[in-house]
């Protein structure tokens, strides 16, 4: 289990106390959820976890959410939290399975290989019932982050329109149904109901179970009957990069990496009037 993509929280708890082991509490939610990130990590977190905050590590030029930063803007920060090179770390989020696919997938982008999401997060920690922490988080000390950003892993809007067209990826659409088919607004002014056309849909709460990420059997399953083969490419994309995530940590526990993810996603793409958009079903 030491490089797998996934661990439990028992793995997690059996070795909190290695010196190796760095634990990055990646919670994020969408504003209708009405949960505060930051306060709920003053008042529960995993001993010792850091806060990774997506949106503050994210590209603060860009007009679009969730952006990858520059690499050494990346790393700059990461040297801040104390988060450095040959470390193993563990990424969890508050609501089980929801921001911590984004967090293992940035950092992943950026050349970390030991980095794995824990199953169930922070609810399947506190069910285990092993402690929890409060207050202000104890500072690392800074240490030296090296970030090479893999290109091939983040897909633009253009690599999306080849992939559409030539067939040489699948572009698989996290978001749900509803979303997907137009049926419902875009939380985002300006962007357009719908999807791109020739986009499958995999809703990516179809890939879990009370915030656990499905066994490899039933991920197959679920990646079958949504037309999505995981033998050939996937670009993976959503609203705004962040629950496409899960589609490619899915994939990734298949041993079947995600070609890449659209990190511009809906939101860019549904606002962009130069690019073509379809309702209704795939």
């Amino acid at each position: 289990m030491a490089h797998a993509s996934l661990v439990s929280a028992e793995w997690l708890h059996r070795r909190l106390e290695a010196p190796d082991i760095v634990v990055l509490d990646g919670s994020w939610y969408l504003p209708a959820a009405g949960r505060d990130a930051e306060a709920e990590y003053r008042a529960a977190r995993i001993p010792g976890a850091i806060r990774f905050d997506i949106d503050a590590m994210s590209d603060a030029d860009s007009s679009l959410p969730h952006m990858m930063p520059r690499p050494e803007v990346f790393a700059a920060r990461m040297r801040a939290l104390g988060v450095g090179d040959g470390l193993h770390v563990v990424v969890y989020d508050g609501q089980g399975m929801f921001s911590a696919p984004r967090v293992w997938w940035m950092l992943r982008t950026f050349g970390v290989r030991d980095v794995c999401v824990l199953d169930g997060g922070l609810p399947a920690w506190i069910a285990a019932g092993y402690a929890t922490e409060d207050g202000a988080p104890r500072v690392r000390d800074r240490r030296h982050f090296s970030a090479r950003l893999d290109h091939g892993a983040v897909a633009d809007a253009d690599d999306v329109a080849r992939a559409l067209a030539d067939g040489t990826a699948q572009v698989v659409d996290a978001r749900s149904g509803p979303r997907f088919r137009g049926e419902e607004p875009e939380p985002r002014a300006g962007v357009r109901p719908g999807h791109m056309p020739g986009a499958r849909n995999l809703h990516y709460g179809a890939l879990l179970a009370d915030g656990h990420l499905k066994s490899p059997d039933e991920l197959r399953r679920v990646f079958a009957e949504n037309g999505v083969d995981p033998d050939h490419p996937v670009v993976a994309t959503c609203g705004s990069g962040v629950t496409a995530a899960i589609i490619a940590l899915a994939l990734e526990t298949l041993g079947r990496p995600a070609h890449a993810l659209y990190d511009g996603s809906w939101s860019e793409w549904g606002a962009d009037a130069s690019r073509p958009v379809a309702t209704g079903p795939a």
